[in-house]
Formats: structure tokens, C-alpha cells, sequence
């Protein structure tokens, strides 16, 4: 892990929500504390913390991920619509307020420097995601496609699947997110992306069985 610098950021607890870099979130701003919190945002660098709020356990993430502030619509009852965009990763390394909205001290994350190359597990993780999407679509009956401009770095292709899969790749997003080993974060989303495929493929073969035996 490399921390980068360490600032002072406005943080914005969201329960069960992990926001991964270059990743798009929506958000809709109602409480008094959190329209200060994207005042203060506005006035400064657009900028504020995500982090993933156990609702369970009533605790805070301590890796989370910065949002910027693209898009703002305040409404005349002064909630607002927002459209934000994940950018660096961090570390909260102390709580500095808790009103009237949650401040830290961040340090950013970086994944760790390698030589190693990555681009078979890459290549295994992209066809895992297409035999996923596949097989759902087929199971659903829709035309489920991947989008044109699916990352190929290596690095972004494992922040694009933490960010935008379901079902078990979702339980692990905190995991996921906290990894600092570009190869580690692949190779844990191969084994989940695989999984799925596999289940997918067997509910595919029971669905055309039942087909088959349709008069």
C-alpha cells in the first residue's frame, strides 16, 4: 500500500453501499447534516467520502473511496440530486468531527507497484464475465450485452467488475475494495465470476431439460 498524502475529507457513511474508482453514483441528499456536508463540498474541491456503513455491527468501513461532485440539481425544499464519480481510494486514519456531518483524516491508497504481468488473468476474468452475462441472458430471456467501453488495463477492469456485479461479487465489494494487489482483486473476482458461470450453466441445462419436455 502506498498512501499518497493525507487531507481532511467530509465523510458520508451509506449502508451496504461500496463506491469503487471511475465508478458512477447517484445520490439523493435529504438529511439537514448531509446538505451542509455537500455545501461545504461545493465550496471546496467537489469532493467528499464514501464509505460502507454496517448496519449490523453499527460501524464504519476504514477503507473507503473519494467522490466527485459532476452533477448537482438542488430542488426549492433544498435536497438535492447528485451525480458523483469514485475517484482515489483511503484510509480513515482518525475521526477529526463527528457534527454536524463526519469529517477524517484520509491518506489515499494506491495498489502496490509489480512487474508482473497480468494480462492471462485479465483475459480469464473478461471471458468469465462474458459467459456470465451470457448465460444470464439466456436463463432471463433479454439481450444483457457488456458495454463498448470496458476497461482493459488490468487494474480498471477489477474496479469495473467490484463496481457494477451482483450476487456473490457483491458480498465481497468491501474485500474487493480494500485489496492492494491489482493480481490478488483478479484473481478473487475469477473465482466468483467462475462460480456463478458455473451454477448459471447448470440452471441453463436443467431449463432447456424442462423445454424439451414441453408437449
Amino acid at each position: 500500500m502506498t498512501d499518497l498524502a493525507v487531507r481532511e475529507l467530509p465523510l458520508f457513511p451509506l449502508p451496504d453501499v461500496v463506491l469503487f474508482p471511475q465508478e458512477v453514483l447517484p445520490l439523493h441528499i435529504f438529511e439537514h447534516r448531509y446538505r451542509m456536508m455537500l455545501r461545504t463540498a461545493l465550496e471546496s474541491d467537489r469532493r467528499f467520502g464514501v464509505v460502507r456503513w454496517d448496519p449490523e455491527t453499527k460501524s464504519m468501513a476504514q477503507i473507503g473511496c473519494c467522490a466527485e461532485i459532476l452533477q448537482c440539481q438542488t430542488e426549492e425544499d433544498d435536497r438535492s440530486n447528485i451525480i458523483t464519480l469514485g475517484q482515489q481510494r483511503f484510509r480513515v486514519l482518525d475521526i477529526v468531527r463527528q457534527a454536524p456531518f463526519i469529517t477524517g483524516m484520509v491518506a489515499w491508497v494506491e495498489d502496490d507497484p509489480t512487474d508482473e504481468d497480468m494480462t492471462p488473468i485479465a483475459a480469464d476474468v473478461q471471458q468469465a464475465l462474458r459467459d456470465v452475462v451470457d448465460l444470464s441472458s439466456k436463463l432471463l430471456g433479454n439481450s444483457t450485452t457488456l458495454p463498448d467501453d470496458l476497461p482493459d488495463l488490468p487494474r480498471e477492469l477489477s474496479f469495473w467488475i467490484g463496481g457494477h456485479l451482483g450476487g456473490a461479487v457483491a458480498e465481497q465489494q468491501q474485500e474487493l475494495l480494500e485489496m492492494t494487489s491489482t493480481a490478488d482483486r483478479l484473481q478473487l473476482e475469477f473465482e466468483l465470476l467462475d462460480h456463478t458461470r458455473r451454477q448459471l450453466a447448470a440452471r441453463t441445462v436443467i431449463q432447456d431439460t424442462f423445454k424439451d419436455l414441453d408437449p
